[in-house]
Parts: C-alpha cells; sequence; structure tokens
C-alpha cells in the first residue's frame, strides 16, 4: 500500500538493479546499435547537425504491435425488455445482455535479437487496454516491421509490475538494438524516441533528458521513471528511447497530459530496470523481487512537520504483515524507515525500488525512527509474493450507511477536535462502518468545511486511530494528543484514519488556531 501524491501519468497504448546486457547470439550478425556501426553515423557532439543517419541505422529494428480482442459491451438498446426490443435493437443485444464486440489496440515494440524476441509493455498487450475494466480476451498479437511484414507473435512472459512483456516471432537474421546504460545517462542528454504514435507507423522524434528518478504517483518499485521532452503520445508505448550513440536507455511508457496529447512531458523505464526484468523472462523465469511485509507511505510535509521530521527524508510504516520480514525483525506500524543498508530512503531512492532490488535472503540493517528515537534493526529481506496474493490483502474502501446523512447512531453529542466532530466508536458503529473486528479509535461524526482536515479529504465515517503516534482510544485521548501538538508548538498534526474496511493510511492536518 502506498499513498502517493503526484502527477497522473497515461499509458500511451493507442485505442485499448545492476545494468545486464542481454547474452550475445552465437552468430556473426551485429546489433544495429553496435558501437563500431554506430559511431560513425552517430551526429558530433554538442547541437547535432542531423539525426537522420543515426534514425536510418536504428529505425529497421523498432516494431508496430496490435492486437485483436473481443470485448463485452453493455446492452445500449433503449426497447431492451420490451416487445420493440427486436425492432429497434436488432443485433444490439435485444434480451438485455452484453453484447460481444471486436476491438484492436496499437503500441509499439523493439527487437533484441536476430531470431525474433521483442520488448514492450505490458499494457500493449493486455486485455481491454490499460486500466480497463472491460471483460476482453486477446485473441491474437501481431508485430509488423517498418517493410510492413507481418508476423503473429507469441507470449514468452510478461510482468506486470514493471509494465514489461516479451513476444517472440518466428523469424531469422532481423535487425535488432542492446539495452545500454541508463545508470549514466544525464539530465540535458540528447534522446531519440522511435514509435507508431496514432498508428502513423515508424516515427522518430529527438529531444532532451529532462528528469530522472521521476515519481508519477503510480507507487512501488518501479515508479521511477525518465522524463523528457522528445514529443511522444498514445501508441508510442514499448517503443525505445535511444541515446545519442544508439543504446537503448528506456522504454516509452506514460505522457502526462491535460489534453490527450503531447505536452512534452514524456516517461521512460530505464533500461538499468528493464534489462534485468527482460532476460528474466527470456530465461523462462518469474521475476522475483525482495520483500519486507509493510505497507508504506511517504512522508508528506504535513507529516513530516506533524511528527517533527526532515521533510524528504523516510517512509512511515501503516502496516506491518504478521509473519513477514519486517514482522519478524520488530518493525512496528508508525516507525519511519529512514535508511536501508546505508541508503537513505528519499523520493529518488524509495523503500520499495531499493528493497525490491535487494536479493532474496540478504540481511540488512535498516534504520528507523520510532518515538522519536533512531534505532536500527536487521531484516532478513523475503521474496515478493505473486500480485493477486498481495491485491487480496488490501481490502476495499467501501461506503457504509453511517456516512450518509440521517443516519446517526444512538450516542452522545460529539465533541469538536481540530475541526472535527468525534465520538466513541462503539460496536454498532462498527458494525455500519464495516470497519475490523478489534479495532479501537473514535469516529468522525461531522467536518468543519473550513477546517485543514477537510482540506485533507477527511470526511463523516472515518475512524482516527491515533494522533501523532498516540493511540486515540477515547475522544479525551484524541484531544489531549492534540493540545500536546499545540503545546509543542507544532502546525500540523498526523492522524491515522481507517475509512470502511480498507488499509489505514497516515494524513498530515494542519492546526487551525484556536479560536
Amino acid at each position: 500500500m502506498r499513498y502517493a501524491y503526484a502527477i497522473t501519468a497515461a499509458l500511451l497504448a493507442g485505442g485499448a538493479t545492476a545494468t545486464l546486457a542481454l547474452q550475445q547470439p552465437v552468430i556473426a550478425q551485429v546489433a544495429q546499435n553496435e558501437p563500431g556501426a554506430i559511431n560513425a553515423a552517430a551526429p558530433r557532439a554538442g547541437a547535432p547537425m542531423s539525426f537522420a543517419d543515426l534514425a536510418a541505422r536504428l529505425q529497421p529494428a523498432v516494431v508496430n504491435i496490435s492486437t485483436t480482442q473481443r470485448v463485452q459491451v453493455a446492452n445500449q438498446n433503449p426497447f431492451a425488455g420490451t416487445p420493440f426490443a427486436d425492432l429497434f435493437g436488432r443485433g444490439q443485444g435485444g434480451d438485455g445482455q452484453p453484447v460481444t464486440r471486436e476491438a484492436t489496440s496499437l503500441g509499439s515494440g523493439f527487437i533484441i535479437s536476430p531470431d525474433g524476441y521483442v520488448v514492450t509493455n505490458n499494457h500493449v498487450i493486455s486485455a481491454g487496454g490499460p486500466n480497463s475494466r472491460l471483460q476482453a480476451t486477446v485473441d491474437s498479437i501481431k508485430v509488423t516491421l517498418p517493410d510492413r511484414t507481418e508476423y503473429t507473435a507469441r507470449v514468452v512472459g510478461r510482468d506486470p509490475v514493471s509494465d514489461l512483456a516479451l513476444l517472440k516471432i518466428e523469424a531469422r537474421n532481423l535487425p535488432f538494438v542492446r539495452f545500454g546504460d541508463s545508470t549514466r545517462t544525464r539530465v540535458g542528454d540528447w534522446v531519440v524516441a522511435i514509435g507508431n504514435p496514432f498508428g502513423l507507423g515508424g516515427t522518430v522524434t529527438a529531444g532532451i533528458v529532462s528528469a530522472i528518478h521521476r515519481g508519477i504517483g503510480q507507487g512501488g518499485a518501479y515508479d521511477r521513471y525518465i522524463q523528457t521532452d522528445a514529443s511522444i503520445n498514445q501508441g508510442n508505448s514499448g517503443g525505445p528511447m535511444f541515446d545519442i550513440n544508439g543504446n537503448v536507455v528506456g522504454i516509452n511508457t506514460a505522457i502526462f497530459s491535460p489534453t490527450g496529447g503531447n505536452v512534452g512531458i514524456g516517461f521512460a523505464i530505464p533500461a538499468e530496470q528493464a534489462a534485468p526484468v527482460i532476460e528474466s523472462l527470456r530465461n523462462g523465469g518469474r521475476v522475483r523481487r525482495g520483500y519486507l511485509g509493510v505497507g508504506i507511505q511517504p512522508v508528506t510535509d504535513d507529516i513530516a512537520a506533524g511528527l517533527g521530521l526532515e521533510r524528504n527524508k523516510g517512509e512511515i510504516v501503516a502496516r506491518v504483515e504478521p509473519g513477514q520480514p519486517a514482522s519478524r525483525a520488530g518493525i512496528r506500524q508508525g516507525d519511519v524507515i529512514v535508511k536501508v543498508g546505508g541508503r537513505e530512503v528519499t523520493p529518488d531512492e524509495t523503500l520499495s525500488y531499493i528493497i525490491a532490488n535487494t536479493p532474496i535472503g540478504t540481511r540488512v540493517p535498516i534504520e528507523l525512527i520510532r518515538d522519536g528515537r533512531r534505532q536500527t534493526l536487521t531484516v532478513t529481506v523475503g521474496e515478493r509474493p505473486p500480485e493477486d496474493q498481495l491485491a487480496a490483502n488490501d481490502g476495499d474502501e467501501d461506503e457504509d450507511d453511517f456516512s450518509k446523512p440521517g443516519n446517526k447512531p444512538e450516542q452522545a453529542q460529539p465533541r469538536d477536535v481540530i475541526g472535527l466532530g468525534l465520538q466513541p466508536l462503539t460496536p454498532q458503529i462498527a458494525r455500519q462502518l464495516q470497519i475490523p473486528e478489534g479495532v479501537r479509535g473514535v469516529v468522525v461524526n461531522s467536518v468543519n468545511p473550513s477546517s485543514g482536515a477537510a482540506e485533507e479529504g477527511l470526511q463523516r465515517g472515518d475512524v482516527i486511530l491515533s494522533i501523532n503516534q498516540r493511540p486515540t482510544p477515547t475522544v479525551a485521548e484524541a484531544a489531549a494528543a492534540v493540545d500536546a501538538a499545540r503545546a509543542a508548538r507544532r502546525d500540523r498534526v498526523v492522524l491515522f484514519v481507517q475509512r470502511g474496511a480498507g488499509q489505514p493510511r497516515y494524513v498530515g492536518v494542519r492546526l487551525d488556531p484556536v479560536q
């Protein structure tokens, strides 16, 4: 679980940690971006006169990828269920049942071996497209080369966590390219993107690296992208980003766009992250990642101010999974993890990123802050469970009867604390709110719309479990925790909030002046 507040990125499928080099094929053919072959074509250092020779050398290895899908859509026949259904809704599912339509999606990819291994994004070949809730199945995947030769592809492996997939087409002596070393990429370096925007076929654009290690609000170990102003659009997903020497330093994946088109902010998965994943998929294995067993949140400015911590340092533990490495090592909910193996936990080097790329079984020291004091625990890194198993543990944030106006349980008049009307959490209220058994806290009965709590999205029916790490089983304890924060001259408090059956989260709330 991660609560990240960042820009929203749009996946680019049209329509719908060391760097590893891929194994050298035992044939005479060389990669399209082999150093000896590419140097003569590379533009001179500084502002290049032209990218023409570089593009001509690399384009043959970049392909278009399309899928044919069957998608179930809702019946749109307004006469469904009436005697006129067949007359006016013929072919539209007159019985009111969903109907199946054929759909296509478009994306990009690139060949990494002469015998036909192709890299792309997982969302390019996924049923229904990115983030789709439609019921869909993929019937076929086609790879089209720049000379318009088409091949039917099979999926060798896919990794939804990193949004990468590896395909195979049956062909020989194909042009191909290699991954480069993205750890040497610097802000301001020239980059070239080649792909299939809006289904237009091989399109070359150029720009510079705008930022590295950029988080875009996706959370997890792979929320760490190269940002570029090279023009990329829908359909560029899965296409390569090359450096000036023709090395693949990124895989174009997402854009930030209020309009749906290019506004000069695109994102690519760094080669340093992609290459090991692709190598694992190519070798027929699943991708193994390190795991602690904690739900974490970034330490936002409000949370840092409320707890008296440094800004942009550390991540706070919102949940500890029983029986997992963190629990066995003694890590607790509310701990702020600031270092792992001597590496500082920051927005650029997140806990998820560090742990996911730590070998399974490694014993690492973890430095954390608990109750204002630093201490170090040693954790043996475990293996991350399958994603469907993790998703099942997250729970849902369902609405409840108590949150609806007029459904007030029999209870004493709530007491106002930081703009929130609070009252005890009784078994009756807990059942109405679907709060898990054993949870202790105070329930929000009302919210002052002018308060800092309202600004942070707190709402009626939320349950406050603690304030500034101090448990709040009663309203009096909640008020005392706020009074203690005021006495310490804090201008923020940190609430630990449960909403329905979902996982609790930390929220930093501004303290309003006492009236």
